[in-house]
């Protein structure tokens, strides 16, 4: 019965964050500082009010570690968005998926963690998946293939800070950080190329935090209610999600050898985190 429920929390968050990468998609005259800006300022609402509401302190504990999150979550959120406005939301999502190859080698590389010989094949394949996508698929941007994967390369920056975290803040509070210089940073980018929304543009860009909120809760939730090794790969899920909504609403076209690359890194990166599960337990 856990297990079913976990599975469902995690489907509802991989399917919260397709929509908010198409609707990033959809804005297509909207800046991505603005996005971000929109984006942030919306989960503000959430985040504030479950703080305040439970009377957790706002500030944390670790000021400089919490600020040095932020900075890096919002370098990568930016550089993704932009991405998204050269690539195919599909393609975008699966180079995100990148991230946990990064981590792992600054894992390596920063806090001396192992990992297993059988994981370098996996992130080879990863690696051999973007080979594929950049070589043979004649849609992939060349910019937007280098927005991406820095983006990654940050994210997995990310995962590896939020470790260090550890548990000596509540997770709210990491998010509020994040949310608040986000916010920030995405207002100050953003003064030089605003375009006032119009219609239903206003919904659209406050929706992105409402996306963003419940996708980041409905993942928690899945973890919190279910084993790892069952839960993480369901996660992937968000690129099939992602490539049927960019087929849908954008007609966005996909070759064969789209699909083969997609599949080299996301069917390594399932392997991985099925393996590192095993010799963990």
């Amino acid at each position: 019965m856990g297990t079913k429920k976990s599975i469902k929390y995690m489907l509802i968050s991989t399917f919260a964050f397709a929509c908010m990468n198409v609707t990033v998609k959809y804005l297509e005259n909207v800046s991505a500082y603005q996005i971000v800006f929109f984006r942030s300022a919306s989960s503000l609402f959430f985040t504030f009010t479950f703080l305040l509401k439970n009377n957790i302190p706002i500030l944390g504990n670790n000021k400089n570690i919490l600020i040095l999150r932020g900075v890096v979550g919002v370098t990568s959120m930016t550089l993704f968005f932009m991405s998204i406005k050269y690539l195919s939301v599909g393609t975008a999502v699966s180079l995100r998926y990148l991230a946990p190859i990064f981590a792992g080698i600054f894992a390596v590389i920063f806090m001396k963690e192992k990992i297993w010989p059988l994981q370098w094949l996996f992130f080879i394949m990863a690696f051999l998946g973007v080979l594929v996508l950049k070589g043979f698929d004649s849609q992939i941007n060349t910019t937007g293939l280098i927005l991406v994967i820095i983006a990654s390369i940050t994210s997995g920056l990310v995962y590896n800070i939020i470790s260090k975290i550890g548990k000596s803040e509540h997770p709210v509070v990491v998010v509020n950080y994040f949310m608040v210089i986000a916010t920030l940073t995405g207002l100050v980018l953003s003064l030089n190329s605003w375009v006032n929304p119009v219609g239903i543009e206003w919904v659209l860009l406050f929706s992105l935090g409402v996306f963003g909120y419940y996708g980041q809760v409905f993942m928690t939730k899945a973890f919190q209610t279910g084993k790892t090794n069952q839960i993480a790969p369901i996660k992937y899920v968000e690129v099939i999600f992602s490539v049927s909504l960019g087929l849908l609403v954008f007609n966005e076209i996909y070759t064969i050898w789209s699909f083969i690359g997609i599949s080299l890194i996301i069917g390594s990166l399932i392997l991985n985190v099925l393996y590192k599960t095993h010799k963990d337990s």
